[in-house]
């Protein structure tokens, strides 16, 4: 079959390796995709917010299966357009993206459907969300309701700070994602991430990471949308999945149908690993990013295959087999990322795939016959070994065959699982 992918990112990029793998591909097209991508696809030059022109092009290049790879599209209704006119498509409808697409639809989803997350108040106005963080205990959590790049979370250590963020939220600074914010009760704990692939009826676990938000070694620094991924995460056992998938996916995807709204695709679940249980930090409708990258380099099934099924309502009996090995992926960006990123640096991958990597494209662009950065966050460098140990060596060996001189990157991605098994 024909496969649309669309987004231009490391995910896209992955996704677009993984897809053009598989035996039911018969042609993969990409828009707008990015230089990397279009070694695995065809470039076309469509906008996912023209939604009638997705579908034209789908109908005029007898699309099978349109992969949704960012969460604006999925927020702006783009597979219900697509569903619409007999497209199958992967990614949830445009009532079911609410779960990425507002924190506090998925706060008060928690709260009906009992399960684990943190004690939280929905604010729409500075004067209430001030009155509202008498409630809380310090560090303050505050969230964006809307989506904000993965940049819409501050962690206020005083009320002072606080305060400041939060005239900063409703002054504007994430755009309309900030009209409404969110605060919740600091959780204390490891995060981890879980994946699920689900029809709206059948539920499938579909691998687990650990990404690395701060910007700086050691965890420091303003949070961006993630310099780094492993998979699998060992501190989420057997049994803390199982409890996972009982205590959280599945009373969500069963109370999303049950009010009208089945979720179809994939369900990111960010986790707080809490002393007394796993609990929901908060959804993504998409595969995360650069969690995504990691995922695909371990998968040994038929991505295209099992994203038809999961659009067909036909995903029971159908698994996900991963590679036991570990994969760890290192973000490479541009220089003053996750503010003003210092675009046009010059990239010479060199030998780095010869190291057995594998480079993802995130932020990339062809100018003259020269690879240069165009993002912020620029290329994923990914690897394999045994452990978390190996896999990190690896990486940052192929990281270190990059000449990027006006990038950088954190250089301890993986640092918890390698310390854990250093002790052991």
């Amino acid at each position: 079959m024909n496969i649309l992918l669309l987004g231009s990112g490391g995910r896209e990029h992955a996704l677009a390796w993984k897809l053009a793998q598989s035996p039911t591909c018969s042609k993969l097209f990409a828009a707008p995709g990015n230089p990397g991508i279009a070694e695995e696809a065809e470039l076309v030059d469509l906008n996912a917010s023209n939604h009638a022109a997705v579908v034209d092009f789908c109908e005029a290049h007898d699309i099978g299966l349109v992969v949704i790879g960012p969460e604006a599209p999925l927020v702006d209704g783009l597979a219900d357009s697509l569903r619409d006119t007999d497209i199958p498509v992967f990614g949830p409808s445009m009532a079911a993206a609410q779960l990425e697409g507002s924190k506090g639809f998925t706060k008060d989803l928690c709260e009906r459907a009992g399960i684990p997350t943190a004690g939280y108040v929905r604010t729409s106005s500075l004067d209430e969300a001030t009155d509202a963080l008498a409630r809380f205990e310090p560090p303050y959590v505050l969230k964006a309701d809307g989506l904000a790049a993965g940049k819409g979370v501050v962690i206020a250590e005083t009320r002072t700070e606080a305060e400041t963020a939060l005239a900063d939220m409703f002054g504007g600074q994430f755009g309309e994602a900030g009209a409404e914010v969110v605060i919740e009760e600091f959780m204390t704990g490891e995060e981890a991430s879980f994946f699920a692939l689900t029809d709206g009826t059948s539920i499938i676990p579909f691998g687990t990471a650990q990404d690395h938000k701060r910007v700086g070694d050691g965890d420091v620094g303003p949070n961006t949308g993630g310099m780094g991924a492993y998979s699998p995460a060992p501190v989420l056992t057997e049994e803390l999945q199982a409890r996972v998938m009982a205590e959280i996916i599945e009373p969500t995807v069963r109370t999303m149908r049950e009010e009208g709204m089945p979720y179809s695709g994939v369900l990111y679940a960010g986790l707080m690993l809490t002393e007394a249980a796993p609990k929901l930090i908060e959804y993504n409708c998409r595969f995360g990013d650069p969690e995504c990258q990691v995922l695909m380099t371990r998968l040994e099934s038929d991505l295209a295959a099992i994203m038809l099924a999961c659009a067909n309502g036909a995903l029971e009996g159908t698994t996900g087999e991963f590679s036991p090995q570990t994969a760890m992926t290192v973000v490479m960006a541009a220089r003053g990322y996750p503010g003003t990123p210092e675009k046009g640096g010059a990239i010479v991958l060199g030998d780095a795939e010869a190291t057995g990597a594998k480079v993802f494209h995130a932020g990339t662009a062809m100018r003259d016959g020269q690879l240069v950065a165009s993002g912020g966050r620029v290329l994923n460098v990914t690897a394999t070994g045994a452990n978390a140990t190996e896999a990190q060596k690896a990486a940052y060996t192929a990281v270190d065959a990059i000449d990027f001189p006006s990038g950088f990157c954190r250089r301890d991605i993986g640092w918890r699982e390698v310390a854990r098994e250093a002790d052991n």
